[in-house]
């Protein structure tokens, strides 16, 4: 594809960046628009974002050296390596630091957690396509091997040397595959906002759907570090998207027994007498 978007003298632009950068501004803008249907304040929400962002990088990085703790206790030295501070490390591990911080953000700032929560799930899954086709560009996060008809064949020299993508060999298009799921996700979660009944309902279809689609794309995979269980039957990720689509359904079994409902708006102030 096209991992270098272009370059200014010693400076690289990359092409995942761009992209990462314009779905994580997005999501931000547009989690502050939905923030008043949900009663909270669009600063609040927009800057619980900015704090997310760097509990995610970090969090994304820290669960790398995790899964990967065999090599990094040998090579401890790589963990600052420019190779890991550039890597954009694992997607779960970012949103669990994600999750960590708008929970904790939610308490010192005494604001409703689920509320909030639910403003962001249903603005995040628009910036993740849009991430997803930056990992399209740089060629990370590669399929199996394919003889389908949409297989992709990467043919960049940058590819091959910043993610190790197979050139020259069809492939399973995953990272399009997750794209259009989650976008498909954002118009879902949309709608459902205009007919939400209970706190976290939003968040648990959330969980539900993108641990459904995580656990299957899983499936057609093939990028390495992808910490295979089971002698490579199942992924770490796999069984973590059992444990999003259990806590997505627990939070809707919860709503639907009426443990959060979502208080009737207001009836509007009758208008004065005599006014015109």
């Amino acid at each position: 594809m096209h991992p270098i978007l272009f370059q200014l003298g010693p400076l690289t632009i990359y092409t995942y960046g761009v992209l990462v950068a314009a779905g994580v501004m997005l999501t931000l803008w547009i989690a502050r628009r939905q923030a008043p249907r949900a009663g909270l304040d669009p600063v609040k929400v927009w800057n619980v974002g900015i704090y997310g962002i760097l509990a995610a990088l970090l969090g994304a990085k820290l669960w790398l050296i995790a899964s990967e703790w065999d090599y990094y206790s040998h090579n401890p030295r790589q963990i600052f390596s420019s190779a890991t501070l550039a890597s954009g490390g694992t997607f779960y591990g970012g949103l669990a630091g994600a999750i960590l911080t708008l929970v904790l953000y939610a308490y010192f700032q005494k604001m409703p957690a689920l509320p909030l929560m639910d403003t962001y799930a249903a603005a995040f899954p628009v910036g993740h396509a849009i991430g997803r086709l930056g990992c399209f560009a740089a060629g990370c996060c590669f399929g199996k091997p394919t003889s389908l008809p949409w297989g992709v064949t990467f043919t960049s020299p940058d590819a091959a040397r910043l993610s190790g993508t197979p050139l020259g060999t069809p492939l399973h298009p995953t990272q399009l595959y997750e794209s259009g799921a989650e976008f498909l996700n954002f118009i879902l979660l949309l709608w459902l906002g205009g007919r939400q009944r209970f706190k976290g309902q939003l968040t648990g279809a959330y969980m539900i759907l993108y641990g459904i689609e995580r656990g299957t794309i899983e499936f057609f995979r093939n990028d390495p570090d992808r910490t295979m269980l089971f002698h490579g039957a199942f992924s770490l990720m796999q069984i973590v998207s059992v444990g999003l689509i259990l806590t997505g359904g627990f939070l809707w079994w919860r709503g639907l027994r009426g443990a959060a409902p979502i208080p009737p708006p207001a009836a509007p102030a009758r208008a004065a007498a005599g006014r015109s």
